[in-house]
C-alpha cells in the first residue's frame, strides 16, 4: 500500500476547508493557520473529547481559562527567560538561518547529545552546509523563542512582556487559589487548554511545528511522600505500549513492548503517578481513534532534559511522512516550579496538610493539539476505489450526517430541507445541493462524514430513505419517523 505524503495531507485539508496557511492573499506567513469551517468543527471536537475525559468527568481536575500574557517576572522565574531556547545557525554567505538540530537530522543522524559543542562537531565532522546556498555554517548560537511584546503606551525595556510559551505557568501562578478550591487536599490537577506562542527558527512540516498553536495540559499536584501511592493504577496497568528507555537508546536497542504495569514495576517510570499519567494518556489517544501499533514512549536522555525536568516520556506517532515524532509529552517537573515562584514572588506556595507543610510535586501530562489531530488525520486517511475516504472516529466527526436530495427538483429538496431540520438539532448535519449524487457523497467522505440520508423517488411514495455509511458505501432503508433511533443506534456502537 502506497505510503500517505504529507503533500497529499495538505492538499485534502486545504481543498476542504480543514487547515489551510494564514494570509495567503499576502503568499502566506509561515508558522502560522487558520482552520476553515471542516477544521473548527474537528478541532472543537478533539478538545471537547480531551475535556470531557481529563478534567469534566474526574473528580480531582479543575479547569483554568489563564491570561496570555503574564506579568513578565514570572517567565524570570520559570527559566524561560534564560533557558527557553534552541541553537541557531547562520550560513556566512547568504545569512540565512536554521535550527541545528534539524539540520543534523534532515541528514538522517540521530542526536543524543543537544549540547552546542556537540552540535557543531556534528556539522563539522559531517561537512553539513547550508541548504540555501552551500555556504558554511556558523558555530551554533542561542536563541531565545519566546515572543516579545509591550504592555503599556511606551516601548521601553520596563515594558516588555512576552507571549506565552506554554500555559503551565498560568497553573502555578494561581496554584494557591486552586489548593483551596480543592479543599487543602492532595493530589488534585490543574487542566488548560489554549494558545501559545514560540517563535521557531524554522517552523515545518505543515501543522506539526507552528509560531501559534494550542496545548491542553494538565498540571496534576501530588504529594511527593505518596508518589507510588495511585488510587487509579488498576486503570491503566495492562495498557501495552513500545517503551524505549534512555538506556535502550544508550545501546542501540529497539523499543520494548510492555504493560505500564510491567514497566513501572521494572522501575522505568520516577513514581507511580507518573506512569499513571501515562497510562491514562495512552487510553485516550487510543480512544480517538489512534492504533496503539502506532503509538510509543520514549524517555528523554539527560542531554535533551529541559531544565525543571527530573524525567520526561514522549508520547510518539509513528507519522509515515515523518517518522516517530512527539504529540504529546509526560514530565515529573517535580517542585521546581513551585519553588521557583515562591522565591521570585515572595508568596508561600505550599500547603499544610496534618499540620505538615507540604511543597507537591508535579507531573504534567502536555497535549500538541495541532500534533494530535495531524496524527488523527494521518490515522483517518484512507483510499478506497481512488477515493479519499478520512475515517475519523463517529465522536469527532466534524459532521455526522450529510443530507442529499437525489434531484435538483423542488419536491426532493422540499423532502431533503424538512429532515435536515428534523435532525439538526440532534446532530451535526448539513444539507448538500450541489452537483451529482456521487460527486456529493465524494465531498462528504473526503471530510470524515460517517452517514448520508438520501432522499429519492421512493421517499416521495412511501415516506423512507436510504442512509449510506461513509466506511463500507453499503446502504440500508429506513422510515424518515425512524430515522433519529437509527443514526444513535450507529452512533453510539
Amino acid at each position: 500500500m502506497k505510503k500517505l505524503t504529507l503533500d497529499e495531507l495538505v492538499s485534502l485539508c486545504k481543498r476542504r476547508g480543514i487547515i489551510f496557511l494564514t494570509s495567503e492573499i499576502y503568499g502566506g506567513y509561515a508558522g502560522f493557520f487558520d482552520w476553515g469551517p471542516v477544521g473548527v468543527e474537528l478541532r472543537k471536537n478533539v478538545v471537547d473529547s480531551w475535556w470531557n475525559y481529563f478534567v469534566r468527568f474526574r473528580e480531582d481536575v479543575y479547569g483554568l481559562f489563564g491570561a496570555i500574557i503574564m506579568h513578565p517576572k514570572v517567565w524570570e522565574a520559570s527559566g524561560h527567560v534564560d533557558r527557553f531556547i534552541d541553537w541557531l545557525v547562520e550560513c556566512k554567505k547568504c545569512h540565512a538561518r536554521y535550527k541545528a538540530e534539524e539540520l543534523i537530522e534532515e541528514q538522517g543522524i540521530e542526536i543524543t547529545d543537544y549540547s552546542p559543542q556537540n552540535l557543531e562537531r556534528i556539522i563539522r565532522e559531517h561537512n553539513i552546509r547550508c541548504p540555501n546556498c552551500g555556504g558554511e555554517l556558523s558555530e551554533p548560537k542561542k536563541f531565545n523563542l519566546m515572543f516579545e511584546t509591550y504592555v503599556g503606551s511606551v516601548k521601553s525595556e520596563e515594558a516588555i512582556a512576552y507571549m506565552r510559551p506554554e500555559t503551565a505557568q498560568g497553573m502555578f501562578i494561581n496554584f494557591k487559589i486552586y489548593s483551596v478550591y480543592a479543599r487543602n487536599q492532595l493530589p488534585f490537577g490543574i487542566a488548560q487548554v489554549g494558545k501559545v506562542f514560540r517563535n521557531e527558527i524554522a517552523p515545518r512540516n505543515f501543522i506539526f511545528r507552528c509560531r501559534e498553536f494550542e496545548i491542553a495540559e494538565i498540571e496534576y499536584f501530588i504529594n511527593p511522600a505518596e508518589a507510588n501511592e495511585c488510587p487509579y493504577f488498576s486503570e491503566v496497568k495492562n495498557v501495552t505500549v513500545k517503551i524505549w528507555t534512555k538506556e535502550m537508546q544508550k545501546k542501540e536497542q529497539e523499543p520494548k513492548e510492555m504493560s505500564i504495569g510491567e514497566a513501572y514495576d521494572e522501575g522505568v517510570f520516577s513514581n507511580m503517578w507518573h506512569a499513571y499519567w501515562v497510562g491514562e494518556s495512552l487510553k485516550w489517544l487510543n480512544k480517538i481513534g489512534l492504533s496503539m501499533e502506532n503509538l510509543r514512549v520514549r524517555e528523554h536522555l539527560e542531554t535533551e532534559l529541559a531544565h525543571y525536568s527530573a524525567q520526561t516520556f514522549d508520547i510518539e506517532y509513528n507519522f509515515p511522512f515523518l517518522g516517530w515524532k512527539e504529540i504529546e509529552g509526560i514530565a515529573n517537573r517535580t517542585d521546581y516550579d513551585l519553588k521557583r515562584h515562591a522565591k521570585f514572588s515572595g508568596e508561600k506556595l505550599y500547603m499544610v496538610i496534618n499540620g505538615e507543610k507540604i511543597i507537591p510535586h508535579v507531573i504534567e501530562p502536555s497535549w500538541g493539539v495541532e500534533r494530535v489531530i495531524l496524527a488523527l488525520l494521518t490515522e483517518a486517511y484512507s483510499v478506497k476505489e481512488n477515493r479519499v475516504v478520512l475515517k475519523i472516529p463517529y465522536e469527532l466527526a466534524p459532521y455526522k450526517v450529510g443530507v442529499y436530495p437525489l434531484l435538483k427538483r423542488e419536491p426532493f429538496i422540499k423532502k431533503a430541507r424538512e429532515i435536515f431540520m428534523q435532525l439538526k438539532n440532534d446532530f451535526e448535519a448539513f444539507l448538500d445541493i450541489s452537483g451529482s449524487i456521487g460527486k456529493r457523497y465524494a465531498r462528504a467522505d473526503e471530510i470524515g462524514v460517517p452517514f448520508g440520508i438520501t432522499i429519492d423517488h421512493q421517499t416521495l411514495e412511501d415516506d423512507t430513505v436510504t442512509i449510506r455509511f461513509r466506511d463500507t458505501w453499503e446502504q440500508i432503508r429506513v422510515k424518515t419517523s425512524e430515522l433519529k433511533e437509527t443514526l444513535n443506534k450507529y452512533l453510539n456502537k
